[in-house]
């Protein structure tokens, strides 16, 4: 069953799985047209694409290469150093190359004005790649940046994306409700979150935890437990944890597991390539009253930023709201931390865990139609430990529409 299961979700390839362009010619259109309309509003006549996340949202695939974009075209060119099996059944419009200084030959070849200016992803290359393609092209240094753009168009996602995303919300939710079975006498944190591991891949769960930036990293996620759920982390993750090792100094640290102590488990929903974010407490025995109320104003808070996620709302009144609801119940001190405080009560999810809006108090980001958001507003609470949840909601015109459903209540395990 597992396996048919896996393969329902991650192997149902299309008809040609060597074409370039894995979302079809009317969902790349949605997405590239829209880029295209950003570039125009900024005047950035050119733009390249080089970032693995940006690629596979606009091809549906990874491959080792370049996409190139001209704001007078909305047909993308493709330039692959691997899979050289790689084609397209559109004629001139994917070229394989060895080095990405071939492009403005090939560019010129095909009829293409090479431009004298193309925007990079200056937010992910490393400077001597930058520098490489604008030499290319005959620039003496990088000028535009195009990812700022792209982080917001990839913000807004299509039906297409909103349908992987629920899809991805329902496995995630149903390993949820499987992890007290998996709790055996003496576990340790990172025993159980081995064990949490093994099922969700078993259920077709990618393993890829894609972040933006270089400065965040964790593997699958997060299961904390005790003192370790006071433990800060060097990453910008609401919750922090000391680790197994300092190579990677975040989570389950091999507390054993023990009755009163609340277990946090905000464990990896990425099962289409379109990850949902999901948090939900556990315990054994018993759990303290403090806990309990925590984590129910944990759901009351997201209960009411759901209600206000509507198009045109400020992603910045709705972390003033959580932190109020957090003050007024005195539970302020231990809101987003203890020790250590993150700032920010949400953030979007997708392709990265880390997408726009952000929620925050300073964040200037306005709500649309389509955004993905996770809510995790968490408390850690001295010599209790963290407790709170997390929910992935779609943004409507009726608010945001919660996509991961698994019991909010703290869950004993048996």
């Amino acid at each position: 069953r597992r396996r048919s299961t896996v393969n329902n979700i991650i192997m149902k390839e299309p008809l040609d799985y060597l074409q370039i362009n894995l979302l079809g010619l009317h969902e790349q259109g949605l997405r590239v047209s829209r880029l295209i309309g950003a570039m125009r509003q900024k005047g950035i006549e050119a733009a390249i694409v080089r970032n693995n996340a940006n690629l596979y949202y606009l091809t549906g695939r990874v491959f080792r290469g370049f996409l190139y974009l001209s704001a007078q075209s909305e047909q993308p060119l493709y330039f692959v150093r691997q899979p050289s099996t790689l084609r397209s059944d559109i004629p001139d419009v994917l070229f394989h190359i060895r080095k990405p200084e071939e492009i403005p030959a090939l560019l010129a070849k095909g009829g293409h004005e090479v431009p004298a200016n193309v925007a990079l992803e200056l937010d992910s290359l490393c400077y001597s790649e930058a520098s490489r393609l604008a030499k290319a092209f005959g620039m003496e240094a990088p000028r535009e940046n195009i990812s700022p753009l792209l982080r917001g168009v990839r913000a807004v996602k299509t039906e297409m994306e909103q349908d992987m995303l629920v899809r991805s919300g329902q496995k995630q939710s149903y390993v949820y409700e499987r992890i007290p079975h998996l709790y055996q006498e003496g576990m340790s944190d990172i025993d159980l979150q081995i064990a949490i591991e093994t099922l969700s891949r078993q259920e077709g769960c990618l393993g890829q935890f894609r972040i933006a930036g270089d400065e965040m990293e964790i593997f699958m996620g997060n299961v904390l437990t005790g003192h370790n759920g006071d433990e800060p982390s060097p990453y910008d993750f609401a919750m922090g944890g000391r680790g197994m090792s300092p190579s990677l100094p975040v989570g389950a640290d091999g507390t054993v597991i023990k009755p009163g102590q609340p277990v946090m488990v905000d464990v990896n929903g990425n099962y289409t390539g379109y990850m949902t974010d999901m948090t939900r407490m556990f315990y054994i025995d018993n759990i303290s009253s403090e806990a309990e109320r925590a984590c129910a104003l944990s759901a009351d808070i997201c209960e009411a930023l759901a209600a206000m996620m509507l198009p045109g709302a400020k992603a910045a009144d709705l972390y003033v709201k959580a932190h109020e609801m957090a003050q007024e119940a005195g539970m302020g001190a231990y809101f987003m931390g203890h020790r250590s405080q993150a700032g920010f009560v949400g953030h979007g999810v997708g392709i990265e865990i880390n997408e726009l809006p952000v929620i925050a108090p300073r964040s200037r980001d306005i709500l649309e139609a389509g955004n993905v958001i996770a809510l995790e507003p968490k408390f850690v609470l001295p010599g209790i430990g963290a407790v709170g949840i997390e929910n992935t909601y779609i943004v409507t015109p009726t608010g945001g529409r919660k996509i991961t459903t698994a019991p909010e209540k703290p869950v004993v395990m048996d």
